[in-house]
């Protein structure tokens, strides 16, 4: 009696054991050499090598989760040492440490001027190993940080040694040297404003690496985050030893300057409150809460109603100075735009219009707006709270939008096998779907999106998902980008969703955006024959000039009813072309284009032969070999019909490519 088959159960179950203990890539990748070794059959030998593949895709989940975990808990305990101490060289330390970690460099650094001296010092180091760097000083204007101060712009390099966009000295580049730096990325502390109406730059924050490196626009937004903390750091702790040496000196001449001692002690109260208002703000961030609690904590102090709007002009929050909220109409975008840039650009909030806004920014990236609705122009303190309330703001949403983006990318590998694998386990699939809260069973439109600028749209869709009313999930999938989005039954038509995702879409990747919609669609199956339709009738919006728009298959006319139904459009297309195709493909002839540059050119032998670049006797005897292949009856009204009909079809179905 033969022995049984090896079984793929127990290679299945080391692969949880080794997942569970979090195992190098190689433990995993070797579960599928050991089962093959063992003599497992084939069939069950699949079943180890997606288990595997699926293991590895978990593990590499799982440890960017605990990245962005550490990097949520180095922002927080960042915004704790602020509220936390007063000492400036506690804190701009704590920042300095925290860039290092957040950003996984090897070194981070922060400079401030020296009035006195006329240059620029290093204040503090984190992982620096030479002393001849951290004694460093520097000219005005000179290297990366001189740039970024000149500029009040983050500025980054893969390699400093060999960019020529800074100017380089003799000490500078010894400096580096010795501490043997290479990628360096650098941002502006900006406080105020000053004459030239940008930003008055009061320090340089800098992360660096020993090896090359790009820094992305995110990790140029969290420094630049870092460094608004840092800026704010060094302003009240300058404000507090300007108001303690008043304080000092109006009280040994409290007797004579009574009037000015009165003066000292309601500026000394004013300061106290924008501390207290600070700590306020950063014990809601300390404590996990979002930008309408910020918003009405802001509303109360300031006795304002505030709202707080996106950069298209949608509501985010509105809340009343007593803490209750009220709907909000979108503001117009143009005139947000507008007030943001002058706030952007002064580093201050503005007065428009009855209303004070605000910019709130990650970098050089708008976020949002605050808008306070009152018409009396808020004093020095009170602007400052709101000034520092945008920081907040900027940051939670920062932090928001990164745990939304982490979210979606997981989901997303959901959607992907959904669209990829159509026979895939259904059951399985929305079991995956409930876990990660998409219910599959529920009704949703499918959207297809394509641009030219294909880098600009999967940011742009998240965007999208991630500032307004809609609840759904996006992922890239074959050149395009798949927008699942809940339909509850009073949402807009598959139609409607798709103009008005290609217009939103358009306006956030600064590019045409064409969009097809189909649905509503349920079920693993459901939705994956709705993508299927919703990428046909993406192709025939190509095919007939539509893009930049929003569609779904009903609203093509007859074109779309013949792709959406799924009839047999290729049966339809052979019965009407078959003679032509085979034709071509045996002898390599272009008797197919020559019919449909025939018919493109409306009759015409002269506009045909320009079209195809030949002389007018090779059309007519082209026309002549269709017309044997075809039938004498192959331009007779009905016929001609017909035959157009394929030629679109035959195009839209890609075939005319390969």
């Amino acid at each position: 009696m033969s022995e049984p088959s090896p079984s793929a159960a127990p290679h299945l179950r080391h692969l949880f054991d080794l997942l569970s203990d979090d195992a190098p890539a190689e433990a995993l990748g070797a579960v599928l050499s050991t089962a093959r070794a063992d003599g497992v059959p084939a069939g069950e030998l699949a079943e180890v090598e997606r288990a595997t593949a699926t293991a590895l895709r978990i593990r590499g989940a799982l440890r960017q989760h605990r990245r962005r975990e550490l990097q949520l808990t180095a922002l927080f305990d960042t915004a704790g040492d602020l509220a936390a101490s007063r000492d400036l060289d506690d804190v701009l330390k704590a920042i300095v440490r925290r860039a290092r970690m957040l950003l996984g460099t090897d070194t981070a650094y922060l400079t401030l001027p020296d009035e006195e001296a006329g240059d620029t010092y290093m204040r503090v180091t984190d992982g620096s190993v030479s002393l001849l760097f951290q004694r460093l000083r520097l000219e005005l204007g000179e290297g990366l940080g001189g740039l970024v101060a000149q500029t009040a712009s983050p500025y980054a390099t893969p390699d400093y040694r060999t960019d020529e966009r800074f100017r380089h000295t003799r000490n500078i580049n010894a400096g580096v040297l010795d501490e043997g730096l290479v990628a360096i990325l650098g941002v502006p502390l900006l406080l105020g404003s000053s004459r030239g109406g940008t930003g008055k730059v009061i320090g340089v924050l800098f992360a660096a690496d020993r090896a090359p490196r790009v820094f992305s626009p995110d990790e140029v937004a969290l420094l630049c985050s870092l460094a608004a903390h840092a800026a704010i750091a060094i302003d009240t702790a300058r404000a507090l030893a300007d108001t303690t040496s008043a304080l000092a000196e109006l009280a040994e001449a409290n007797a004579e300057l009574a009037e000015a001692n009165a003066s000292v002690r309601a500026h000394s109260a004013a300061m106290r409150r924008a501390e207290e208002s600070h700590d306020r703000l950063t014990d809601l961030v300390l404590r996990g809460r979002d930008v309408k609690d910020v918003a009405a904590a802001v509303a109360g102090l300031l006795g304002s109603p505030l709202t707080i709007h996106d950069p298209g002009g949608r509501p985010l929050a509105a809340v009343r100075p007593d803490g209750t909220g009220f709907a909000a109409d979108s503001m117009d975008a143009g005139w947000l735009a507008e007030a943001a840039e002058e706030s952007r650009t002064g580093a201050r909030a503005v007065h428009r219009d009855g209303r004070v806004v605000c910019a709130v920014l990650a970098g050089q990236e708008l976020l949002a707006g605050l808008v306070l609705h009152r018409s009396r122009r808020l004093d020095d303190s009170d602007r400052r709270l709101f000034e520092r309330s945008a920081v907040v703001t900027g940051l939670l949403l920062l932090l928001r939008r990164t745990v939304a983006e982490t979210e979606n990318r997981i989901r997303g590998e959901l959607i992907a096998d959904l669209l990829t694998d159509t026979g895939r386990d259904p059951a399985g699939l929305a079991e995956r779907g409930r876990r990660l809260g998409i219910d599959l069973d529920r009704p949703h439109l499918l959207l297809v999106a394509e641009t030219g600028a294909r880098e600009r749209l999967a940011p742009a869709a998240m965007r999208y998902l991630f500032g307004g009313e809609i609840h759904g999930v996006s992922a890239e999938h074959a050149g395009a980008v798949v927008l699942l989005i809940e339909a509850d039954g009073s949402g807009p038509a598959a139609g409607t969703a798709a103009r008005s995702a290609a217009a939103q879409l358009g306006q956030l990747a600064q590019t045409p955006v064409t969009v097809a919609a189909t649905g509503p669609a349920r079920g693993a199956p459901e939705l994956a024959a709705a993508y299927a339709e919703a990428a046909r009738c993406l192709r025939a919006m190509r095919v007939l000039g539509r893009t930049g728009e929003g569609a779904c298959v009903d609203e093509l006319g007859f074109l779309g009813v013949v792709l959406g139904n799924g009839q047999d459009v290729d049966g339809f297309v052979s019965a009407a072309l078959g003679p032509l195709l085979e034709y071509d493909a045996q002898r390599g002839t272009h008797l197919v284009r020559t019919l449909g540059a025939y018919f493109g050119a409306g009759g015409s032998l002269i506009r045909a032969k320009d079209e195809l670049h030949v002389h007018v006797n090779t059309v007519v005897q082209r026309l002549d070999r269709i017309q044997v292949l075809l039938g004498r009856d192959w331009n007779e009204p009905d016929r001609a019909l017909e035959l157009q009909l394929a030629l679109r079809l035959h195009l839209l179905s890609g075939a005319s490519d390969r």
